[in-house]
């Protein structure tokens, strides 16, 4: 009995503890789920679509913190946006040979276009590349520092500030996660700039017919869905840094995270977990109003009208309940009437917020009424 009683002890403490452990399990898996969902190690994150600029995940996003070579995308778009000729070949002055860092290893007296340079720049991210873009597009780096800074201003970046091209280490050269994400967004909406960051591998030439063989550093365009861009970057004050931009089903989202070790893995999961959450919907689809205004006086007696923009929006599917739309429409018009008279506007709202206004417009032209028509009128009533 005694023997029977002892092995129903053990039997039961053997499943207390396979139960404990199947529990343990079962919330380490929860927890870790969760954290993949949250978590970043990075210091600084920002994930931003790009069309609205809205934030859909962020950590610490308006610090001011050392960005290394991600740099380079306020470099580039400056440089492209300048009026300089792509594809003019000027020689690389001494000034520009010997930067410390990565380097396309550029020689005095070498002659290459701004094109070709700005591969060099954005793949493999040659510091020297940078120096010689800034003396060809300004005259003088200094100026096109200057230049970088003005960009910032112009797209919204205000808490960020550059000393050099390259992003080498200084103690008056930042940016915020948000300010990157902004600038990178902005820069994608240039074709140019989006095909030379879409690129993993090209080749360069100078005029002697030297050729260089670049490889793409961001090793997610080859790894990650619709990856289309756009910088690395490491530095020991910056940490590991990179900018991704990722494009599903017509929404572009740009990921940053700043002094991140796992920057290429934890990039890629916000950016997987930010095209699970939400979905660019066109709000403007979600317009009810009648599409003819009363016309006083007219040879016609309504006119059509409607708005002349689309709206998209990314929206957590919880979200889409909570978008409200408020219009004002005049009652009527009196004739004549021109096509593109304002004759109203719609406003949208997430909850309380407003996401977007737009006018209502005549579509078409209305004739007033002749005064042999209004005779003909009164002869009909007759």
């Amino acid at each position: 009995m005694k023997n029977k009683f002892s092995s129903l002890l053990c039997l039961l403490l053997v499943l207390a503890i396979l139960l404990s452990v199947f529990a343990s399990s079962l919330l380490f898996s929860t927890k870790t789920n969760a954290l993949a969902e949250s978590y970043t190690s990075a210091k600084a994150m920002c994930v931003m679509e790009s069309g609205s600029k809205r934030v859909l995940a962020s950590k610490n996003e308006n610090t001011k913190l050392a960005m290394a070579s991600t740099t380079k995308i306020i470099t580039a778009i400056t440089a492209i946006e300048s009026g300089k000729d792509l594809d003019s070949p000027f020689e690389i002055s001494k000034k520009a040979v010997g930067i410390s860092g990565t380097s396309l290893y550029l020689r005095q007296g070498e002659v290459m276009t701004l094109r070709n340079l700005l591969y060099g720049l954005m793949l493999v991210s040659g510091n020297d590349a940078s120096v010689a873009i800034g003396e060809y597009v300004s005259g003088n780096v200094n100026k096109f520092v200057e230049k970088m800074n003005a960009k910032a201003r112009e797209i919204g970046a205000t808490n960020s500030h550059f000393d050099n091209t390259h992003g080498l280490d200084s103690k008056t050269h930042y940016t915020t996660a948000y300010d990157l994400a902004l600038i990178t967004s902005y820069a994608m909406n240039n074709k140019i700039f989006k095909e030379i960051v879409s690129c993993k591998n090209t080749k360069i030439t100078n005029s002697e017919g030297k050729t260089r063989y670049l490889k793409n550093k961001n090793k997610l365009l080859s790894s990650l869905e619709g990856c289309n861009g756009v910088k690395t970057g490491f530095t020991d004050d910056a940490g590991r840094c990179l900018v991704t931009s990722c494009e599903r089903e017509g929404m572009n989202v740009v990921c940053v995270v700043l002094n991140c070790g796992p920057m290429f893995e934890e990039s890629a999961q916000l950016l997987d977990n930010a095209f699970k959450e939400y979905q660019l919907i066109d709000l403007t689809c979600g317009y009810a109003y009648k599409n003819k205004l009363k016309v006083e006086e007219g040879e016609s007696e309504e006119v059509k009208i409607g708005t002349k923009e689309s709206f998209f929006y990314p929206l957590k599917k919880n979200e889409l309940k909570k978008i409200k739309y408020t219009y004002k429409i005049e009652d009527s018009i009196t004739a004549p009437v021109e096509n593109g008279q304002e004759v109203g506007e719609v406003k949208i709202f997430l909850d309380n917020d407003l996401l977007f206004s737009e006018k209502f417009y005549t579509m078409e032209n209305v004739r007033r009424n002749s005064i042999f028509r209004k005779f003909l009128d009164v002869i009909e009533q007759w």
